[in-house]
């Protein structure tokens, strides 16, 4: 019996050594690089909302996805988003947008009390992957509304960078493509900033004139006949 049961015993232990090697393979996380912008020192420039930033539902999630050749998705077992994509997101866009623009006065919606803004930045991202034979794509939606909420620009963006192929290069491809979608919405910002808004000039509600008394009809006043007599003297 000893001699029969040895052999499961062996291919048992094999069975969890192999699955211990895959449990301990080590996990690489990685975040989105702003690159190095400088930081405006003084509080002013342009006051921009930025938000609210929608990405695409895939993309809420930790796991890094890699694009494949016929358009599918699959998960990338070794490497993974050290927290999550949107905040990764946000803050590059946030760095960026301030170094281009010069100022402070920019706040992630739905804004802070207080706070009013020149320019408010409605950001959708439907797509931002990419695999080890696709380049880093970013698909994107703007829409810029002026300090009265006022629709002044809405444009559809599409932006590619090549890569190496492996994780960490396509991260910094993603990272490119990011930086360059900021660039284009600070070239869009800066006109609408420029240029001073012009105020509603209000006229006052036009007062009707009083309504005229009609005056009673006017009656001809009779003049004096005179008579001229002529006397006689016989």
């Amino acid at each position: 019996m000893i001699s029969l049961r040895l052999p499961s015993v062996l291919v048992l232990t094999s069975l969890l050594s192999m699955v211990g090697c895959v449990a301990q393979q080590p996990v690489t996380l990685y975040q989105l690089d702003s690159g190095n912008p400088q930081m405006p020192v003084t509080n002013k420039g342009v006051a921009v909302l930025l938000g609210p930033v929608s990405i695409a539902d895939y993309l809420q999630q930790q796991t890094l996805l890699q694009r494949q050749q016929d358009g599918s998705l699959t998960p990338d077992t070794q490497a993974r988003w050290a927290g999550t994509l949107g905040s990764d997101i946000d803050q590059v866009l946030l760095r960026q947008l301030a170094s281009r623009l010069n100022t402070q006065r920019l706040v992630m919606a739905p804004g802070a009390a207080g706070f009013v803004p020149d320019v408010q930045v409605e950001l959708t991202i439907s797509r931002m992957d990419s695999g080890p034979q696709q380049p880093a794509v970013l698909d994107a939606q703007w829409r810029l509304l002026d300090r009265r909420g006022q629709l002044r620009d809405s444009r559809l963006i599409h932006i590619e960078e090549p890569h190496q192929g492996g994780s960490a290069d396509q991260v910094r491809a993603q990272s490119v493509i990011l930086r360059r979608l900021a660039e284009q919405l600070a070239a869009a910002i800066k006109p609408m900033s420029e240029q001073p808004i012009a105020e509603e000039t209000r006229k006052p509600a036009a007062v009707p004139a009083p309504a005229k008394t009609p005056e009673p009809p006017q009656i001809p006043k009779a003049a004096p006949v005179r008579q001229q007599t002529e006397v006689f003297r016989f």
